[in-house]
């Protein structure tokens, strides 16, 4: 008989046994700790192994198919569809390894002497491991050595409460208790907008360990009381919350946070008026404030997130909502307070309230938390990627943590996008198999472990910065981000197209920018991912498209960090917007987005009202980009692109000055002065 377990951030869920062709599994009962007893599996059965985004069944009557196609060691091969290609191991290893390609969540195979002994699936915030038994220390397995032989506990609970805000308002919050362990234990808070009683076990493994878990409806959201307004109502809600929790009888005082993206924003908010219970935070692709990162980047209105806002104008989170069709026929609803009533057939008062606040007024300001913080330190683990598309909110987070002492701050950056360590091949751009970890969870649990019990593991002692450079494919360490070993490298923009590390002679480029036929910002809507890594060659070719391109590289260059690109521009309208694009152009004359960002010019001397430009007027405006690590290889060349529209990014600026939320539109003749007294240039911070 042959025996795999199945582990979920180290801890063993399931067990699988293999006789005489029949495969039998037991799982472990989601809130206690014994397993159930064997029983014949069937591929219907994989459907309750969703969560752990593996196929058991499949992937184990599939092992005989899986090292047949291994045999010899191919450099890739194709099994039921699925493509995989071998990958290197650690010299010492007599594994062979293959990663599976073009697919979220891949579900890598390890071999060793031509038997396959693991599979390996690497998630955000997770790694799920299936291995033979007997062969656990030669996969990531080997990373939860130290809790080998710690007490592991079931989950007690839900137990609901209506957590009262200082307004009134009652939230739901869910409590989860590790039964059997010694009350009071340090408690992790995740406030969401995406239905507490929905994926909460994915927190168990904090439970599991002897944590106490609350989970919150946020305001106006599933079951919780009051009015959904996003960003609005967080900073105070989660103040409330991290006290109620932190001097309940069943929490010793220390509260961690963790969570992701809009579970990201309520951590920062919770911790901006510095409460003394907060000890600890795990921030994962975080959402930025309204005007940095969204819904009104750069001053203007995204348009990508409307997939999004759709998903949540039910009270509980419906992301069939995001998945249409029609997206070019919706987004070019004018005025867009129709969008809802056309495409959904109702008014969407949140939404409707966003509309009404074009500018950084006191209503965007309520849920800022970068400027309503009070400075209190608390140690946080920043993690991100360069295609992340709340990017600027982990921008934030990082211009905010600057300043904190040694061992407080960890961050890692990889080669990834919002959803985060999950796949190798980002559509213009593939990743070899040491892109993608599996020890985040390690490092999450290691994080709490010492600043919320005080154990000694060291997690603070480890490099404070970790990030991924594309182009080498190396995984790198720094004391600081900005990382210590670059510099700050003008290129400026000139004649021709060029782009040089000289400022030359004085000149400009036009082109005219129609709002009926804006340029493309190249996504897939229902992926719900508007950052990706994209092929530009041929939108680059429109005529309202300006390219300025160095001559191809004699040597590598590494550039790490975000950019400043400084534009200086007139304008024959009274508003336009400006979007910039990094790009990698190699030997062929492809050229990969990397990094961009915009603004709207009646916004570049600050969010706070318009300033709208004088016919001709030649304007100073700043731009600063996402971030990346990238390595331009030799022959390849740097490009940045300056346009005015980007489809399924931005609404498209009317060039009046009623905007973006205009039924007229005047085509703009927009320019880009350079050199002498008008030097446009782009800020690169190159890698020594």
């Amino acid at each position: 008989m042959e025996c795999f377990t199945l582990y979920s951030s180290g801890i063993a869920e399931a067990r699988f046994f293999i006789e005489d062709g029949v495969i039998r599994h037991q799982m472990r009962e989601p809130r206690g700790l014994a397993f159930s007893e064997p029983a014949p599996m069937t591929d219907a059965d994989d459907a309750a192994y969703a969560a752990f985004k593996l196929k058991p069944f499949l992937l184990l009557s599939r092992r005989a198919a899986f090292e047949a196609a291994a045999a010899g060691a191919p450099e890739d091969f194709s099994l039921d569809g699925a493509r995989y290609a071998r990958a290197e191991t650690d010299g010492e290893s007599a594994c062979l390894y293959y990663i599976q390609r073009h697919i979220k969540f891949p579900c890598n195979a390890l071999f060793e002497d031509g038997k396959l002994i693991a599979w390996l699936c690497p998630c955000r915030e997770q790694a799920n491991l299936l291995i033979r038994d007997g062969f656990e220390d030669k996969t990531p397995l080997a990373l939860w050595r130290d809790y080998a032989n710690r007490p592991l506990y079931g989950v007690d609970g839900p137990k609901t409460y209506r957590v009262t805000t200082r307004d009134g308002v009652e939230l739901a919050t869910d409590v989860y208790l590790p039964a059997g362990a010694p009350l009071p234990v340090p408690a992790l808070l995740i406030r969401t907008p995406y239905d507490r009683d929905d994926g909460a076990e994915a927190y168990f493994r904090y439970v599991r360990r002897g944590y106490a878990v609350v989970v919150q409806d946020v305001r106006g959201r599933n079951e919780s009381d009051g009015e959904w307004l996003p960003h609005y109502y967080e900073i105070e809600d989660g103040d409330d919350t991290l006290t109620w929790v932190g001097t309940q009888n069943w929490c010793d005082g220390n509260v961690g946070t963790l969570g992701g993206s809009y579970l990201g924003y309520t951590q920062w908010c919770a911790a901006a008026l510095g409460n003394p219970y907060l000890k600890a935070m795990i921030s994962v692709v975080t959402a930025g404030t309204a005007m940095t990162d969204s819904p009104m980047h750069g001053g203007c209105l995204g348009s990508g997130g409307f997939a999004w806002m759709f998903s949540m104008t039910k009270q509980r989170y419906a992301p069939e909502r995001m998945e249409r069709d029609d997206w070019d026929e919706v987004l070019n609803i004018r005025p867009l307070e129709d969008i809802c009533p056309k495409a959904l057939g109702e008014d969407v008062p949140f939404i409707r309230k966003t509309l009404e606040h074009p500018c950084e007024d006191d209503f965007w300001l309520r849920g800022n938390w970068a400027k309503r913080r009070v400075g209190k330190t608390v140690p946080v683990l920043i993690q991100s990627g360069w295609f992340d598309d709340n990017g600027m909110g982990t921008t934030e987070a990082l211009d905010l943590t600057a300043a904190y002492p040694d061992g407080a701050r960890k961050v890692i950056l990889g080669p990834w996008q919002h959803g985060g360590n999950s796949t190798y091949d980002l559509h213009a751009l593939s990743f070899a198999a040491n892109a993608l970890r599996f020890d985040l969870d390690v490092i999450y649990q290691k994080w709490f472990d010492h600043f919320l019990r005080g154990e000694e593991n060291g997690i603070e002692r480890g490099a404070p910065v970790e990030y991924y450079t594309m182009g080498t494919g190396e995984w790198k360490t720094a004391l600081r981000w900005p990382v210590e070993n670059a510099d700050d490298t003008p290129f400026y923009f000139g004649e021709n197209g060029a782009l040089f590390p000289v400022c030359g002679r004085e000149g400009h480029d036009s082109y005219r920018y129609d709002p009926e036929n804006p340029g493309t910002h190249i996504i897939d809507m229902c992926e719900n991912e508007i950052a990706v890594p994209e092929d530009y060659t041929e939108e680059e070719k429109r005529p309202d498209y300006l390219c300025y391109t160095t001559p191809p590289l004699s040597q590598p260059l590494t550039v790490t960090g975000d950019a400043r690109v400084t534009l200086y521009i007139s304008s024959d309208a009274p508003d336009t917007d400006f979007i910039v694009r990094l790009c990698d152009v190699d030997e062929a004359g492809r050229s990969v987005k990397l990094a961009d960002g915009v603004l709207a010019a009646r916004f570049r001397g600050g969010f706070e009202k318009p300033e709208f430009l004088m016919p001709g007027a030649v304007e100073k405006i700043e731009i600063r980009t996402s971030k990346v690590s990238h390595c331009f290889l030799p022959g390849h060349r740097l490009r940045v692109s300056v346009t005015s529209g980007a489809k399924n990014l931005i609404f498209p600026n009317s060039n009046t000055k009623a905007g973006y939320n205009s039924t007229e539109t005047q085509i703009a003749l927009n320019s880009v002065w350079y050199g002498g007294g008008a030097p446009s240039r782009i800020l690169l911070r190159i890698e020594r």
